[in-house]
């Protein structure tokens, strides 16, 4: 296809060059041909020896062309002749004496000789006005189409209903839009108003722009798709030139639907004063806002807009009459998330080992964007690793990969830094166990993935609606497990549990200062979180006191000490089972929610193994776990007289003196489980 538009960009070129080279040809220009006058002519035939000649006998005059010898070579010439009777006779008297043959050609027409002459030139023109158009097209100079409308009209659209996922209650809303562009009288009889303008609002990726070209789909309209960008030039009036040029275009092909994609571009607030001001801008909105009220009630027209920053859209515009009805289309829940899955893998080949409703399980906060990029990173990862069918190991590594990007298998921690990962990661997972509304990991790795030394993927046990107080600190103690870990068992702290302590602070101001969850009382305080919308936001004031932001840090304090607290009472209680968990990270590096349980219970896992198969191995055991010790083939980092030198403490109450901690030269001592771990199962 490259090479094809190369070869169109040359080929005027290449016409020209042709032309120019028939017209020298054409016009006689040839420099080994001599134009002879009439004396010389008389001379050429008295003096050399004419070895052809062709005689065209016209109205006027005689046309000779021939071939003489001059001794040394042939040389062409020609001549042009008054058509007299004496000089005719000369000529034929002469060429007849020269012994040549003369060839009496058809009597040429003087009006086509005439118009042939003229062709190479018309073709000469024609071809630079060619060239010129087709210069002014491929450029920027299009003076006459700059203030039209960039919208790209969309026919024939084959995205329906079924194509989107994961959100019934905005399909719903949209029907009534798809019944009306079908039979708009039935709505004008009822003396109904169908909505104007539509605007559909949220997070980026959920599916705005699918769902707009499924109505247009399902109701088989034109499509009109344009983004709120494309209006918006250096110069003045162009944008609201180009919005009258799309209603007008509009009106010509109703019933249709307007797209307007990232809306905000082109419909932020008006007079927003320092570093709002833009005078195209706000042109273009004033035209927008105009056109939309000229708009008559039930013309075809429906303008559908999306946005994922409704807050800084000007009010004019999302008054009845223009942008009426706004639906929020939030992120997929487990269901909605499970129905998007099922819509992109129709063209992937999948396992008999895939279970998508696990993938949904796991994947929360995914939007119907990622959750499509994870189908298709699974697929190359299938592809990388010549495989015919994507499987679970292959969907578990994408979903990593979207949220913290490819493992660095090649960073290697020294076996102090391992170790110190092993059991920061191994604390959230205790916590997610014991306590009650705490998010559970799903799985735990301890190869650097991003920025991050390890990775924990922690999910709610049930997705909620709205979250209590005692859900947030749940979170917030889940996040303290890492570092109180640290503090326990290594009588030190590492810098891994930055992360972990911006999302407990972020949540423990939340429920000061938005959510009133604290002693300060149900009042809002400005958390300073929020998007600043530049010249409406700036220069703000703020309603909290020097002594008020005193009593939020103090209250913020509070929650994150007293989930420290916690944190620090269930890790203490159960450090058997986190050491377990540690020392199973040590030797797999990577487990599973699945594979916790197995090792809580002093069980053997077997990652090569299905989940199913693991769980009838360990049906089949009928309580006695000393078989499948007795067939676990792992990886050995130390012998077995070493393994045994690390004796496991009774649980400890929650003040635990400095000097009954285990220090990290113990702890170092042992990296597996001894088998008298094996035959406790704590209380869970």
């Amino acid at each position: 296809m490259k090479n094809n538009n190369r070869f169109l960009n040359y080929l005027p070129y290449l016409v020209v060059a042709i032309a120019m080279f028939s017209l020298f040809n054409l016009g006689g220009g040839s420099g080994s041909t001599q134009k002879l006058s009439y004396n010389e002519l008389l001379n050429v035939l008295e003096t050399q020896d004419v070895t052809k000649a062709d005689v065209s006998i016209g109205y006027n005059v005689i046309h000779v062309k021939g071939i003489y010898n001059d001794g040394a070579q042939d040389i062409l010439f020609s001549s042009t002749v008054p058509n007299t009777e004496s000089q005719s006779d000369l000529v034929l008297e002469l060429l007849n004496e020269g012994q040549v043959a003369v060839i009496d050609a058809e009597e040429s027409n003087l009006f086509l000789d005439t118009i042939i002459s003229f062709i190479p030139y018309l073709a000469l023109g024609g071809l630079a006005i060619f060239m010129l158009t087709r210069m002014q097209g491929g450029g920027n100079n299009k003076a006459f189409e700059f203030s039209k409308s960039r919208a790209k009209l969309e026919g024939n659209i084959r995205v329906r209903f079924a194509d989107v996922a994961g959100c019934d209650e905005e399909k719903e809303e949209m029907v009534e839009i798809i019944d009306y562009l079908k039979s708009p009288k039935k709505f004008a009889k009822m003396g109904a108003r169908i909505p104007k303008g539509i605007l559909m609002v949220g997070p980026p990726g959920t599916g705005k722009t699918l769902l707009a070209k499924a109505v247009a789909g399902e109701a088989d309209v034109p499509f009109y798709s344009i983004s709120g960008s494309d209006f918006v030039e250096m110069f003045v009036g162009v944008g609201a030139s180009r919005v009258r040029d799309m209603f007008k275009k509009a009106q010509q092909t109703s019933p249709c639907i307007i797209f307007i994609d990232e809306i905000d571009a082109v419909g932020r607030q008006r007079g927003a004063g320092f570093g709002g001001g833009h005078d195209e801008r706000e042109q273009t909105l004033n035209q927008l806002l105009v056109e939309m009220d000229g708009i008559g009630e039930n013309a075809g027209i429906v303008m559908i807009a999306a946005t994922n920053r409704p807050d800084v859209l000007d009010p004019a515009l999302l008054r009845p009459g223009r942008f009426d009805r706004q639906i929020t289309v939030s992120l997929p829940d487990r269901k909605g998330r499970k129905e998007i899955l099922e819509v992109h893998a129709r063209n992937k080949h999948l396992g008999p080992d895939i279970d998508l409703e696990a993938l949904a399980k796991r994947t929360p906060g995914f939007s119907g964007a990622d959750l499509e990029n994870v189908l298709n990173e699974a697929a190359i990862l299938a592809v990388r690793e010549s495989s015919d069918l994507i499987h679970m190991s292959q969907l578990d590594e994408a979903i990593d990969r979207v949220m913290m990007g490819p493992a660095k298998k090649s960073r290697k921690y020294d076996e102090a830094s391992k170790k110190l990962v092993a059991y920061h990661e191994a604390g959230h997972a205790i916590i997610g166990l014991y306590l009650d509304d705490a998010t559970v990991v799903q799985k735990i790795t301890i190869i650097p993935r991003g920025q991050a030394g390890g990775y924990n993927l922690m999910t709610e046990k049930e997705e909620k609606m709205m979250r209590t107080k005692k859900d947030l600190m749940s979170t917030i103690t889940s996040y303290m497990g890492g570092r109180t870990s640290e503090e326990i068992f290594f009588d030190d702290i590492s810098a891994g549990a930055s992360g972990d302590i911006e999302s407990a602070t972020r949540i423990a101001r939340d429920m000061v200062t938005v959510y009133g969850m604290s002693d300060l009382g149900p009042i809002k305080y400005d958390s300073g979180s929020g998007n600043v919308f530049l010249g409406r936001d700036y220069n703000s004031p703020s309603n909290v006191s020097g002594q008020i932001a005193f009593e939020i840090d103090q209250e913020v304090r509070k929650i994150i000490d007293t989930c420290h607290k916690q944190a620090h009472k269930i890790i203490s209680e159960h450090k058997d089972d986190l050491i377990k968990i540690a020392n199973a990270l040590l030797e797999y590096e990577t487990i599973t929610a699945e594979q916790i349980d197995l090792v809580i219970k002093g069980l053997p896992i077997n990652q090569d193994l299905p989940k199913k198969d693991v769980n009838k191995d360990d049906k089949k055991d009928d309580g006695n776990t000393e078989e499948p010790v007795v067939k676990k083939t792992t990886r050995k980092r130390k012998p077995k007289a070493e393994q045994n030198q690390l004796p496991l403490e009774e649980p400890k109450p929650v003040d635990i003196p400095e000097d009954q901690n285990p220090s990290l030269d113990e702890i170092n001592e042992s990296d597996s489980i001894e088998d008298e771990i094996e035959t406790k199962t704590p209380k869970i």
